[in-house]
């Protein structure tokens, strides 16, 4: 690190703890960067801290850089005989808040079963409303779990994807969301063939560890907005890897998975979704169609698709958007990080989920 480098950390550190994380995180973002401060520019305020744990001594909780507007949630009804319920689960790694959509539809044989891991700054109603996951999944009779990463965790109810004990199987954040999970299965007879995880921004790169720590339990992952499994182990490589994509090749979970990301993204470089299909094709894939269509009255996309050379089975979607920024495709104005243009992440999700060839 260079003496420059050297006295803008040692400034963060001193606002950070007077109380100034908006002007320490610039501080921090101008390392990373390697720009000089402009006493003629206003500072860019932001409700973040991601200086925090950057700073190493403070081992305070991480935020990230909020780039969509917030939207106004409003109300959030639920179909006639279908349930939304807040429950909590236990277990020896800790304990998480999350809320469970049961369906009124109640489709022949055990149901699937999604669980959706939420963005920085969301929470459990928030996330469910931008992503019209639950209407969706009332079509398949899908249950939807939406566990709740508490401020108590990280400051910004980020999940700690970038943390080392936060990536491995039996332990951390990773052995509460597989408990969850095999909890919401057991009590609700779920077929144990067809339980997915899917997340965004934060989430999404945490959907990539629990498919890498319990493939077994997941049958298939959507990314939305993410990064790939172990591109960080702090803070300091997390917002490298966030700003420009990862730099250090590691092969991927060999779990179905399905990558939504925005060509426009500022907050986490889409070099990290190319990354994730790298990793993939270290793992006898082969690319089979790639090619470039438009979301009616939405956004042009490239896929592409990858499957195994044994079987031919598709494992992996990549669906690259123009224009878009840090946002959930398709999604709903009532929820805060959508982008309502399109295409609809959520709908490719289930049919990518759901379907035996997602071709």
């Amino acid at each position: 690190m260079t003496s420059d480098i050297k006295k803008i950390m040692a400034s963060a550190l001193r606002l950070t703890q007077t109380g100034s994380l908006s002007d320490a995180t610039a501080e921090i973002q101008r390392a990373l960067s390697g720009t000089t401060a402009n006493p003629d520019r206003p500072r860019e305020r932001h409700p973040l801290a991601e200086t925090i744990k950057a700073l190493g001594a403070l081992r305070k909780p991480v935020t990230f850089r909020k780039t969509e507007t917030m939207n106004t949630p409003v109300s959030r009804k639920t179909p006639g005989g279908a349930q939304f319920l807040p429950k909590t689960f236990s277990c020896h790694a800790g304990k998480r808040e999350y809320k469970l959509y049961i369906p009124a539809r109640k489709p022949q044989g055990r149901r699937p079963l999604l669980v959706m891991l939420h963005g920085c700054t969301q929470n459990a109603d928030d996330f469910a409303a931008g992503t019209r996951m639950n209407s969706l999944a009332e079509e398949h009779g899908m249950l939807v779990a939406y566990p709740v990463q508490p401020k108590t965790a990280n400051a910004s109810a980020c999940w700690n994807w970038f943390n080392p004990g936060d990536q491995q199987r039996g332990a951390g954040e990773p052995a509460i969301l597989a408990g969850l999970t095999l909890e919401i299965a057991a009590e609700h007879k779920i077929d144990p063939t067809r339980i997915y995880v899917a997340g965004l921004s934060a989430g999404g790169a945490m959907a990539m560890v629990m498919g890498a720590a319990y493939p077994e339990l997941y049958a298939a992952i959507g990314v939305h907005s993410g990064l790939p499994y172990q591109s960080a182990n702090d803070v300091m490589s997390a917002l490298s890897a966030m700003r420009t994509g990862a730099t250090e090749f590691r092969p991927q979970p060999d779990t179905r998975t399905i990558v939504f990301h925005g060509d426009a993204d500022n907050t986490v470089h889409p070099a990290n979704a190319e990354m994730i299909a790298d990793g993939r094709r270290t793992l006898n894939r082969r690319t089979v169609s790639k090619g470039k269509s438009s979301a009616p009255g939405g956004r042009s996309y490239a896929r592409t698709v990858l499957q195994h050379d044994a079987d031919e089975a598709t494992m992996l979607e990549i669906w690259m958007i123009d224009g878009a920024g840090h946002a959930w495709a398709g999604g709903s104005a009532d929820g805060s990080f959508t982008d309502p243009k399109g295409p609809d992440a959520s709908a490719e999700m289930l049919r990518f989920f759901l379907s035996e060839d997602a071709l």
